[in-house]
């Protein structure tokens, strides 16, 4: 049964007298005991009810509403998240207006709430409900974490790069797209690397195709245990050249996790090469996105910073500070000759 229906219910069966309801806090009980997060609000979108799922919500993910509730603006929250760019509250916004003014009898939508640890998706359905000549709404949030994780795992068969079992420039696109939307609203550093095989031609030419493909799942393998966030992600971008997403890091985090990566790489033996080095060249770019930014922005500055990179000599990792100016770092090993 939908959360809204039982909540009509339950208020019908109390106003009757109904001997199985005996008063308003059997029907808190009940609905403190559903896993829902439940929020009640008036026309003007004042927060006037919140069960305990809701409260613990708040409580666990560091909500300032979790104890101030009803000081709180569900309407003045989504009106904050569709200011910062946010499609999800831009959306919900809308939708709740149009059940507020009763041009909807019902809102659903789906979104994404991801944790630094954990990724989540909810659904928020919002309906009308009157009482005493007054016009309220219900708003539920049902945790659909699991069936959006089968459901991607679907997805992710089609934006699997098929060599390497990386994510694929198709997917890449996607999420960079979703996670600089969320460092955006949230106001987060997001750094991206943009990450080359260094002389990969030359590889193949000496060693063969079949060795310069173990060359790259070798690098692909390595690099996954460098992204393992929800905010992270790498990528394959094409040919020899890989990309990693990090998000809430800011450039001095990405600077030392890169340049660990970069060491474990010279540790790397592979024995097609006949003890020769893998060796990377890599530019990393980081920005707190704003409002007159753009993500391709980020992606230009890593890319130019990793052409400097391979201008002046490969094996090295150099770090664009601004759009304008790079800083280059030193080489950690010689690379390929």
């Amino acid at each position: 049964m939908k959360t809204y229906h039982l909540l009509l219910i339950l208020h019908k069966w109390y106003w009757l007298g109904n001997n199985v309801v005996e008063s308003k806090e059997f029907l808190k009980l009940i609905l403190d005991s559903i896993s829902e997060h439940i929020v009640v609000i008036n026309e003007l979108g004042d927060i006037i009810f919140v069960n305990r799922s809701w409260q613990t919500f708040g409580q666990d993910n560091n909500c300032s509403c979790d104890v101030q509730w009803r000081q709180q603006n569900y309407l003045a929250i989504c009106e904050s998240a569709a200011k910062q760019g946010d499609e999800f509250g831009i959306k919900a916004l809308a939708g709740l207006q149009k059940v507020i003014n009763n041009q909807q009898q019902e809102y659903y939508l789906e979104y994404p709430c991801h944790s630094d640890t954990e990724s989540r998706w909810f659904l928020m359905r919002a309906v009308p409900l009157e009482y005493q000549s007054q016009r309220y709404v219900v708003i539920s949030h049902l945790n659909i974490t699991e069936r959006m994780r089968a459901e991607q795992q679907l997805k992710m068969l089609a934006h699997i790069d098929g060599l390497t079992q990386l994510a694929n420039r198709r997917h890449f696109d996607n999420f960079f797209e979703q996670e600089w939307s969320r460092c955006l609203r949230l106001k987060q550093p997001i750094s991206i690397a943009m990450i080359d095989l260094d002389h990969f031609k030359l590889l193949n030419d000496n060693f063969g195709h079949l060795v310069g493909d173990i060359c790259l799942k070798s690098l692909a393998n390595l690099l996954t245990q460098f992204a393992r966030r929800p905010s992270d992600l790498c990528a394959r971008y094409g040919g020899e050249e890989f990309v990693l997403v990090l998000g809430n890091t800011h450039s001095e985090q990405a600077y030392q996790l890169l340049s660990r990566f970069m060491t474990q790489l010279t540790e790397l033996h592979i024995e097609e090469l006949h003890n020769q080095q893998l060796t990377v060249s890599i530019g990393l770019a980081t920005l707190v996105p704003g409002f007159l930014d753009n993500a391709t922005t980020l992606i230009d500055m890593a890319d130019k910073a990793l052409y400097q990179a391979k201008e002046t000599g490969r094996n090295k990792l150099v770090v664009a500070q601004t759009q304008t100016d790079i800083v280059s770092k030193m080489p950690l090993t010689r690379g390929i000759e």
